[in-house]
C-alpha cells in the first residue's frame, strides 16, 4: 500500500490544526501511521483511496472529519480558451486524454513541488497501473503557446526530454534515458508514439514516458498546464484528484476542450459535477450494526466531504465528490457512514453464537507453510486475485481451459476474470522489481478460483543468473518434507508451457497433478520483460493431506 510522506507545517497551514491532534484522529479515517519524525510523518493509506495521496487531500479530509468543513467542496471551473486537437493518427496508440490548466500557485512553498511530484508518481502505481493505464504530464504553460495537438509521431522525431540539454529521437529515450527504459514496455510494438505539440510545434510531452525540458516546472512556475493520457476513462478520476489537490493550495482551475478532428465531438475538462447515489438508513444500519437516524447519517456522510441533495423518509441522496473513484456501490457509501460515525464510538459486544473459536486446520497449514519458505530465504508477497487473461494465460504459453470466472461488469481490462494460478502473479511481481537487486525469491500462498471453487495455493519463484531445475527441485523436497511428509507425492513427467522442456515436473497424489515446478521457458520470462533465468512452482496446498 502506498505510504505517503506530510510535511508538517504543510498538514497544520493547510487544515488549520496542531499536527498532535491530526496524528491522533487520522488513523480514524483508515490509515496506519508507519513512523514520525521532526519534521514530517510517513503514512499508509489504503489504495482505494487516492484522494489522500497528498497532504492537500489528507487535509480536506481532515477538516471534514473534525467538524471544521464539513460537506462537499464546491469547485469553481473557469474557461482557459485553451484548446487540444485530438488527430486520428494517436488513437490507436493512446486514445484517453484530458486536460485541464491551474494558475495562480506559488511553489516557492518548501516541500510543494515534491508533494505534487509524489501525488502524481503515487497515482501513476495505483490508478495508471504503473503508468500503463493512465500517465500525468505537468507542464509551465507559460513556456508553450496554446492550442495543443495530440498526435502519433515517427519514432525519429527528435526532442530535448527531461533533465537532458541535447535532442534525442523518441526511440534513443527509450533505449536511453532513465524513464524510457523502465517504461519502453509500454509502447513495444508501436509503429509510432504518443506526441503533445504546442502550436509553435515544440514538444509539451511523450507519453507515458517524459515531458519535454522546455516545460519544466521550478519555483517561478506560477501557472501549470496538466495532460493525463491512458487506456481508459480512469483519466478523469485522476484529472480531477490532482487538480483538486491543487486547490487546496489556492489555485485557480481552467477548463481545457479537447477536440476530436475525426468525428468533430470535443469535451470540457475537467468535469468536477458531484454525482448522485442514494443509500437507505435501514441497509446502513443492519450492515453497520448500529440503530442509526437520518441525522446520524446525515452528519456521517458530511464529515466524510459528501453532499445531502434531498431526503426523502430514510432514503438519503448522496452527492459524490468527482476525486472520490472509491464509491462504485451504495455499500461503498455505507462504509463511509461507520467511518464518519466513528469506529470508536461503537462499543464492541459478544457474538450471540454460543462456542469457542478455534484455528482452521486450513490457516495452521499456511502458517506452517509461511515459516518454511521464510525460513528457505524467500520473502512473501500478496498480489491481486483479479487479473487478465493476457496475464493468466497468454504470457504464460497456458491454453484457457474454460476453468475460469469472468467478471461480468470489469471495470478496466486488466481486471476481467479471477485466477485460477498464482504463479502468473509473482512474475509480475518480478517485472516491477527489475530494479532490483539480484536474487530475488518471493512466494505467496492464497486462494485462487477453479470452476467455481475455492483453493488456496502455495507458489514461489527465484531469479538470477544461476537458476537451475536442481534449485526448484530441491527446494521441493524440502516444503513437501516439512509440510506434507506423510502424502505419498510422486514426481512425474510434465507437458507444462510454461517451463522449458526437459526441465519441468508434475507433482502427482493418488494419480492427480496437484503441483508442478521447473524452469520458466524464455518465451514467459520475455512475455514478462524480465531478462534473467528464472525457477518457479505451484502446489495445490488445499487438497494436500496432513
Amino acid at each position: 500500500m502506498p505510504i505517503i510522506r506530510l510535511d508538517y507545517r504543510d498538514l497544520e497551514e493547510l487544515t488549520g490544526l496542531e499536527r498532535g491532534r491530526i496524528l491522533d484522529k487520522i488513523p480514524m479515517i483508515g490509515a496506519d501511521i508507519e513512523r514520525i519524525d521532526e519534521d514530517h510523518v510517513d503514512i499508509e493509506f489504503f489504495p482505494n483511496r487516492p484522494d489522500l495521496f497528498s497532504v492537500e487531500g489528507v487535509a480536506r479530509a481532515m477538516r471534514g472529519f473534525l467538524g471544521i468543513e464539513p460537506g462537499i467542496v464546491e469547485y469553481q471551473v473557469n474557461n482557459s480558451g485553451v484548446t487540444l486537437e485530438i488527430d486520428p493518427s494517436v488513437k490507436p496508440l493512446r486514445p484517453y486524454i484530458v486536460c485541464a490548466v491551474v494558475r495562480g500557485l506559488d511553489f516557492t512553498i518548501p516541500s510543494f513541488i515534491e508533494a505534487l511530484m509524489g501525488l502524481q508518481e503515487h497515482l501513476h502505481w495505483v490508478l495508471g497501473r504503473d503508468r500503463k493505464r493512465v500517465s500525468i504530464g505537468v507542464h509551465d504553460i507559460s513556456k508553450v503557446k496554446p492550442p495543443f495537438t495530440y498526435l502519433g509521431e515517427s519514432p525519429a522525431f527528435a526532442f530535448v526530454p527531461l533533465d537532458f540539454d541535447h535532442e534525442m529521437s523518441m526511440d534513443e529515450i527509450l533505449q536511453k534515458h532513465p524513464k524510457g527504459v523502465k517504461f519502453k514496455g509500454i509502447l513495444e510494438g508501436m509503429d509510432y508514439y504518443p506526441l503533445i505539440t504546442d502550436s509553435n510545434g515544440d514538444v509539451v510531452s511523450f507519453p507515458p514516458i517524459i515531458n519535454g525540458e522546455l516545460t519544466r516546472v521550478c519555483e517561478d512556475t506560477r501557472d501549470l498546464f496538466i495532460d493525463v493520457t491512458g487506456t481508459s476513462d480512469a483519466v478523469n478520476f485522476a484529472l480531477n484528484i490532482l487538480v483538486t489537490a491543487l486547490k487546496e493550495r489556492g489555485g485557480v482551475i481552467e477548463s481545457v476542450r479537447v477536440l476530436d478532428s475525426e468525428n468533430g465531438r470535443s469535451i470540457v475538462t475537467p468535469n468536477l459535477t458531484p454525482t448522485l447515489m442514494s443509500v437507505t438508513v435501514t441497509e446502513a444500519s443492519k450492515l453497520i450494526g448500529l440503530n442509526l437516524s437520518v441525522e446520524d447519517c446525515v452528519t456521517s456522510l458530511e464529515r466524510m466531504r459528501f453532499g445531502i441533495s434531498n431526503t426523502n423518509g430514510e432514503i438519503l441522496e448522496v452527492l459524490i465528490p468527482a476525486y472520490r473513484s472509491d464509491i462504485l456501490h451504495p455499500h461503498d457509501l455505507v462504509e463511509d457512514i461507520a467511518i464518519g460515525y466513528g469506529y470508536d464510538r461503537i462499543t464492541p459486544e459478544m457474538p450471540d453464537t454460543k462456542g469457542v473459536g478455534r484455528i482452521h486446520q486450513i490457516e495452521i497449514t499456511k502458517s506452517l507453510i509461511r515459516e518454511a519458505m521464510v525460513g528457505l530465504g524467500y520473502y512473501e508477497v500478496m498480489t491481486f486475485t483479479l487479473t487478465s487473461p493476457k496475464v493468466q494465460y497468454e504470457k504464460m504459453r497456458w491454453d484457457e481451459d474454460g476453468s475460469c470466472l469472468s467478471l461480468m461488469y470489469p471495470i478496466n481490462e486488466e481486471q476481467t476474470i479471477l485466477r485460477t494460478s498464482i504463479l502468473p502473479n509473482l512474475l509480475e511481481i518480478l517485472s516491477l522489481n527489475k530494479h532490483r537487486e539480484l536474487p530475488q525469491r518471493i512466494f505467496e500462498v492464497g486462494d485462487v478460483i477453479v470452476d467455481e471453487q475455492n483453493e488456496f495455493h502455495l507458489a514461489g519463484v527465484s531469479i538470477h543468473s544461476l537458476a537451475e531445475f536442481a534449485e526448484v527441485r530441491s527446494l521441493i523436497d524440502t516444503v513437501i518434507s516439512e509440510i506434507w511428509s506423510d502424502c505419498e507425492i510422486q514426481i512425474v513427467p510434465s507437458g507444462n508451457a510454461a517451463f522449458i522442456e526437459g526441465r519441468r515436473a508434475d507433482l502427482s497424489l493418488n494419480g492427480e497433478i496437484l503441483g508442478f515446478f521447473g524452469e520458466i521457458h524464455p518465451d514467459v520470462i520475455l512475455g514478462f520483460e524480465l531478462g534473467h533465468p528464472i525457477v518457479g512452482f505451484e502446489i495445490n496446498a488445499s487438497k494436500m493431506r496432513r
